[in-house]
């Protein structure tokens, strides 16, 4: 009779524990199998299942180790930039013909140059040329140009309003950093747009 009420004790036990994933305790706990899950977690997440947070030192459905303290999240990758999202505009004011001429350059070094009220002239750059101006533009040394003209303003002369990533330089004819100037040599047609 006793052994008839363990027994079901221990059943209704054993199907609890499996409900929730855990053990009965009416037994042994059996080790897990080589390269399965440890004890007290679910088995393999199903396809396009993404884990949030497992127990330290388990693996991930990606196959990545946790770290204590750290949740995992699906891999982002970097997205590179869309051939045709604007890589650098230029626009110049000033000047004894008091222009306002604007460039813009694309990241596949498509360009659009426009003077005025005249019909704009676009062109493209060679693949080497789309290169240098990146290369010019990502140079640390450009991180450090300074914001605002630093130096005499030069009379008629012109005021250079360069924007890359949000951030706009302004900068006027006189002394110039060597990193702003390699980006002027870069830019299509020998450097920023200042005729009438």
């Amino acid at each position: 009779m006793v052994r008839g009420v363990r027994g079901t004790w221990c059943g209704t036990l054993l199907l609890v524990g499996v409900l929730v994933g855990g053990t009965s305790g009416c037994g042994p706990e059996t080790p897990p199998a080589p390269g399965g899950p440890p004890s007290g977690t679910s088995g393999p997440a199903e396809p396009g299942a993404t884990a949030t947070a497992t127990a330290p030192g388990t693996t991930t459905a990606s196959g990545a180790t946790t770290v204590p303290g750290t949740t995992t999240a699906p891999d982002t990758p970097t997205a590179d930039p869309h051939p045709a999202e604007v890589l650098v505009e230029v626009v110049v004011n000033g000047g004894l013909a008091g222009v306002r001429n604007k460039l813009v350059v694309h990241y596949d070094g498509s360009w659009t140059s426009r003077s005025g009220t005249k019909e704009p002239r676009t062109g493209r750059q060679t693949p080497a040329e789309a290169a240098e101006l990146r290369a010019a533009l990502e140079d640390p040394a450009y991180a450090r140009v300074p914001e605002r003209p630093t130096g005499d303003p030069v009379f008629d002369g012109f005021q250079y309003f360069v924007t890359y990533r949000h951030r706009l330089v302004v900068s006027g004819d006189g002394e110039r950093p060597a990193a702003l100037q390699r980006v002027f040599a870069a830019l299509p047609e020998g450097g920023p747009p200042t005729n009438p």
